[in-house]
Protein backbone atom coordinates (compact mmCIF):
# COMPACT_ATOMS: atom_id res chain seq x y z
CA UNK A 1 0.00 0.00 0.00
CA UNK A 2 2.81 2.39 0.85
CA UNK A 3 4.38 1.62 -2.52
CA UNK A 4 1.14 2.68 -4.23
CA UNK A 5 1.11 5.96 -2.28
CA UNK A 6 4.78 6.61 -3.12
CA UNK A 7 4.22 5.85 -6.82
CA UNK A 8 1.19 8.16 -6.96
CA UNK A 9 3.06 11.03 -5.31
CA UNK A 10 6.04 10.48 -7.61
CA UNK A 11 3.69 10.59 -10.62
CA UNK A 12 2.25 13.91 -9.43
CA UNK A 13 5.72 15.42 -9.02
CA UNK A 14 6.97 14.18 -12.39
CA UNK A 15 3.78 15.34 -14.15
CA UNK A 16 4.48 18.94 -13.10
CA UNK A 17 7.73 19.03 -15.11
CA UNK A 18 6.34 18.23 -18.56
CA UNK A 19 7.82 20.44 -21.29
CA UNK A 20 5.49 23.08 -22.69
CA UNK A 21 4.96 23.04 -26.45
CA UNK A 22 2.32 24.85 -28.40
CA UNK A 23 1.24 24.62 -32.04
CA UNK A 24 0.58 27.77 -34.07
CA UNK A 25 -0.16 28.77 -37.63
CA UNK A 26 2.89 30.23 -39.39
CA UNK A 27 2.95 32.27 -42.60
CA UNK A 28 4.28 35.52 -44.07
CA UNK A 29 2.25 38.25 -45.78
CA UNK A 30 -0.79 36.18 -46.71
CA UNK A 31 -3.98 37.81 -47.93
CA UNK A 32 -7.52 36.82 -46.93
CA UNK A 33 -6.39 34.87 -43.82
CA UNK A 34 -5.45 31.96 -46.14
CA UNK A 35 -2.84 30.48 -43.85
CA UNK A 36 -5.25 28.99 -41.32
CA UNK A 37 -5.15 25.56 -42.90
CA UNK A 38 -3.34 22.40 -41.73
CA UNK A 39 -0.29 22.84 -43.98
CA UNK A 40 0.62 26.03 -42.06
CA UNK A 41 0.59 24.40 -38.60
CA UNK A 42 4.01 24.28 -36.91
CA UNK A 43 5.30 23.00 -33.59
CA UNK A 44 6.85 25.88 -31.67
CA UNK A 45 10.20 25.56 -29.87
CA UNK A 46 9.66 23.75 -26.55
CA UNK A 47 9.82 26.00 -23.47
CA UNK A 48 10.92 29.00 -25.55
CA UNK A 49 8.12 29.93 -27.93
CA UNK A 50 5.13 29.71 -25.63
CA UNK A 51 2.69 31.95 -27.54
CA UNK A 52 1.19 32.37 -30.98
CA UNK A 53 1.37 35.76 -32.65
CA UNK A 54 -0.87 37.26 -35.32
CA UNK A 55 -0.18 40.45 -37.23
CA UNK A 56 -2.86 42.12 -39.31
CA UNK A 57 -1.58 44.73 -41.78
CA UNK A 58 -3.88 46.99 -43.78
CA UNK A 59 -2.21 47.83 -47.10
CA UNK A 60 -3.45 49.52 -50.23
CA UNK A 61 -4.07 46.14 -51.92
CA UNK A 62 -5.97 44.67 -48.95
CA UNK A 63 -5.48 43.05 -45.58
CA UNK A 64 -2.35 40.94 -45.06
CA UNK A 65 -1.63 38.45 -42.27
CA UNK A 66 1.54 37.24 -40.61
CA UNK A 67 1.30 34.39 -38.15
CA UNK A 68 4.03 32.75 -36.10
CA UNK A 69 5.25 31.25 -32.86
CA UNK A 70 6.70 33.72 -30.37
CA UNK A 71 8.10 33.98 -26.89
CA UNK A 72 5.69 35.63 -24.48
CA UNK A 73 8.08 38.50 -23.73
CA UNK A 74 8.74 39.38 -27.37
CA UNK A 75 5.09 39.05 -28.39
CA UNK A 76 3.72 41.16 -25.55
CA UNK A 77 6.32 43.88 -26.14
CA UNK A 78 5.57 43.94 -29.89
CA UNK A 79 1.80 44.04 -29.37
CA UNK A 80 1.99 46.89 -26.89
CA UNK A 81 4.52 48.76 -29.05
CA UNK A 82 2.25 48.66 -32.09
CA UNK A 83 -0.97 49.41 -30.20
CA UNK A 84 -0.92 53.04 -31.34
CA UNK A 85 -0.75 51.90 -34.99
CA UNK A 86 -3.72 49.54 -34.69
CA UNK A 87 -6.39 51.80 -36.20
CA UNK A 88 -7.99 49.57 -38.85
CA UNK A 89 -7.22 52.18 -41.50
CA UNK A 90 -4.63 52.14 -44.32
CA UNK A 91 -1.12 51.26 -43.03
CA UNK A 92 -2.58 49.96 -39.77
CA UNK A 93 -0.62 47.24 -37.95
CA UNK A 94 -2.27 45.17 -35.22
CA UNK A 95 -0.38 42.50 -33.30
CA UNK A 96 -2.07 40.06 -30.96
CA UNK A 97 -0.73 37.28 -28.75
CA UNK A 98 -2.41 34.16 -27.40
CA UNK A 99 -1.31 31.02 -25.59
CA UNK A 100 -3.56 28.14 -26.60
CA UNK A 101 -2.97 25.74 -29.52
CA UNK A 102 -3.74 27.25 -32.94
CA UNK A 103 -5.21 30.36 -31.34
CA UNK A 104 -3.80 32.61 -34.08
CA UNK A 105 -6.15 31.01 -36.59
CA UNK A 106 -9.79 31.74 -37.35
CA UNK A 107 -12.21 32.33 -34.50
CA UNK A 108 -13.95 29.11 -33.50
CA UNK A 109 -17.04 28.57 -31.40
CA UNK A 110 -16.28 26.91 -28.11
CA UNK A 111 -18.04 23.68 -27.23
CA UNK A 112 -20.32 24.12 -24.24
CA UNK A 113 -18.43 21.60 -22.08
CA UNK A 114 -14.88 22.87 -22.78
CA UNK A 115 -14.63 24.69 -19.44
CA UNK A 116 -15.39 21.51 -17.51
CA UNK A 117 -12.84 19.51 -19.51
CA UNK A 118 -10.15 22.16 -19.03
CA UNK A 119 -10.82 22.31 -15.30
CA UNK A 120 -10.48 18.54 -14.95
CA UNK A 121 -7.24 18.48 -16.95
CA UNK A 122 -5.79 21.40 -14.97
CA UNK A 123 -6.68 19.83 -11.63
CA UNK A 124 -5.37 16.34 -12.41
CA UNK A 125 -2.44 16.58 -9.95
CA UNK A 126 -4.81 17.85 -7.26
CA UNK A 127 -7.21 14.97 -7.92
CA UNK A 128 -4.36 12.45 -7.67
CA UNK A 129 -3.24 14.00 -4.40
CA UNK A 130 -6.75 13.87 -2.94
CA UNK A 131 -7.12 10.26 -4.05
CA UNK A 132 -3.84 9.45 -2.30
CA UNK A 133 -5.06 11.07 0.91
CA UNK A 134 -8.30 9.11 0.70
CA UNK A 135 -6.38 5.86 0.28
CA UNK A 136 -4.22 6.71 3.31
CA UNK A 137 -7.29 7.37 5.43
CA UNK A 138 -8.89 4.09 4.39
CA UNK A 139 -5.83 2.00 5.31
Amino acid sequence: MRLLVFATLLGVLLDAGDPLQIQCYQCEEMKHNDCSTPEYIVNCTVNVQDMCQKEVLVKSDGIHYRKSCASSGACLIASSGYQQFCTGRLNSVCISCCNTPLCNGPKRKRPTNSAATTTLQTNRPLLLFLLTLLLLLLT
